[in-house]
């Protein structure tokens, strides 16, 4: 009958020995098999070690894409400001003209489409922008931003604006090339695929290194790299030492890029719905029916508001008291700075007034304003939002460089920056392991079989519940692991190895 024995590996995962190796018999523990001081760790370690090494080397391809379109995405906005300043941009005048007026100059210049929102004016010298939807040429998810000096009512330009940010041409194109690749829904398998197999990769790669010798858990020899090493000892000490200060940044970005992918991201929404926190919304109707006015998604573009033409009267109503009363009625209702005025949709719907500010301390109360009457008919407060509610929109605006302004943009800067690094040196440990002439063999395969079950069952259990809520990290895994025993058992048939 065939030696089953697992292949030992040392502290950094090479094999000290061919299975089959003559050697002493091992000596007896005498406590109980299987629940032994680290007898379960160290059954489990090959496991966790097989499965860092080809996550990172199977997926690393794509946290690789991700990482460096995120890099680029978090220095967008601040060349944003320089490619558009002209339109952003205006000389500080005495008095700021009506709203009404801005929205007359605009149309004037651009009188194709409707008007589906507006955003006066947030601060002095910045631009009012009049959002066009229906606009040929533009992408039916985007709107025309007409950019108007509000103390002149010149228009300074137009461009193609996306999402609840406001992003412009160059933000929006390094924004869907990090979200999809320009593949569209499709492209978006992608980035799930890298955050659903981040936190795995980074759970894993910190606990080997937190765990790899008992003589070396004092902080220095944790956090940070040895010097002295050399060869692939060396690089796995940066490996570690960088992936032990990211790990934080690299749980929270997987963690909250999942929260609008297109999978997890239902299962994530539906978990919400089920217990009431989701992102609730101001009563857009004069009839109490509520119409759906949130801004949860950060790449949620505006929707299409027909009726709202010149000066911001809607044809559809009998009477209406115009953009200048209905922002007036939000003022009366606390909404400061920066806010923006969605039209009615049709008779039976009211204007909404919403504060947009991503920003700490972030501004998202909402009203909604009687067109006839210009009398507030609904209130909504974001102290009003469930936990989850808050928690969603705040780790989002993080995760998007929005929550925190240039401190915030430059951490996801240095995270998309150490993610790079890791991926490199987990590449050349690889190289290394090779002898620096070829790509090393792979962790030895068999490692599962020697953990206790009362630790393989429920971890079994959990990863499939996991992998249910979570496909893209679930549907590989499950084909990762058959094909593995299918190679296993053949191998094994074969009297290639004396292990499956």
């Amino acid at each position: 009958m065939p030696d089953r024995t697992t292949a030992v590996t040392t502290d950094d995962g090479s094999p000290t020995a061919d299975a089959g190796a003559a050697g002493p018999p091992p000596v007896a523990d005498a406590r109980p098999p299987g629940r032994s001081g680290r007898h379960w760790w160290t059954a489990l370690r090959p496991l966790v070690l097989r499965l860092h090494f080809y996550a990172g080397v199977l997926v690393a391809p794509f946290l690789l894409v991700a990482a460096a379109t995120g890099l680029l995405y978090a220095a967008s906005f601040e060349a944003e400001k320089i490619v558009y300043d002209h339109e952003l941009r205006v000389p500080v005048g005495e008095r700021e003209l009506p709203v009404s007026r801005q929205i007359d100059a605009a149309r004037a210049a651009h009188p194709e489409g409707t008007i589906s929102a507006v955003r006066p004016s947030p601060e002095a010298g910045a631009t009012t922008r009049v959002l066009l939807s229906g606009v040929k040429g533009v992408d039916p998810d985007h709107t025309l931003a007409v950019f108007v000096d509000p103390y002149t009512g010149k228009v300074r330009g137009a461009l193609e604006q996306y999402g609840s940010t406001g992003a412009l041409p160059l933000r929006t194109w390094i924004d869907e090339l990090h979200r999809d690749l320009h593949l569209g829904e499709t492209g978006r398998l992608y980035s799930e695929f890298a955050a659903s197999w981040l936190w795995v990769i980074t759970g894993g790669g910190l606990v080997l290194w937190l765990t790899r010798r008992r003589t070396k858990r004092r902080l220095r020899a944790i956090a940070l790299p040895d010097r002295a090493a050399t060869g692939r000892r060396r690089t796995m000490s940066f490996h570690g030492a960088v992936g032990v200060w990211a790990a934080v940044g690299l749980f929270f970005l997987s963690a909250t890029g999942l929260t609008w992918s297109t999978y997890a991201g239902a299962s994530i929404e539906d978990l919400r719905s089920a217990i009431g926190q989701t992102t609730p919304s101001v009563s857009a109707t004069l009839d109490g029916r509520e119409q759906p006015h949130d801004n949860a998604d950060e790449h949620a573009g505006h929707g299409s508001m027909p009726g709202m033409d010149m000066g911001g009267e809607d044809p559809s109503s009998a009477r209406d008291v115009g953009m200048d009363a209905v922002l007036k009625a939000a003022r009366a209702e606390g909404l400061s700075n920066p806010v923006e005025i969605v039209p009615p949709a049709d008779a039976d719907t009211a204007y909404v007034v919403r504060q947009i500010q991503r920003s700490w301390p972030e501004k998202q109360d909402s009203v909604a304003v009687d067109p006839a009457t210009g009398e507030v008919t609904d209130v909504l407060r974001f102290e009003d939002y469930p936990v989850l509610a808050k928690l969603t929109r705040w780790g989002i605006d993080a995760h998007t460089g929005n929550l925190f302004g240039l401190v915030n943009q430059i951490a996801l800067g240095a995270l998309a920056l150490a993610l790079i690094f890791l991926i490199l040196w987990g590449y050349r440990m690889w190289w290394q392991r090779g002898g620096g002439s070829a790509f090393g063999r792979p962790v030895p395969r068999g490692g599962w079989q020697q953990v206790p079950p009362y630790v393989l069952v429920p971890l079994a259990a959990a990863v499939a519940v996991l992998g249910y809520f979570v496909p893209l990290l679930g549907i590989p895994l499950a084909a990762f692991w058959a094909l593995d025993i299918v190679l296993g058992e053949l191998a094994y048939r074969r009297g290639l190895r004396t292990y499956r």
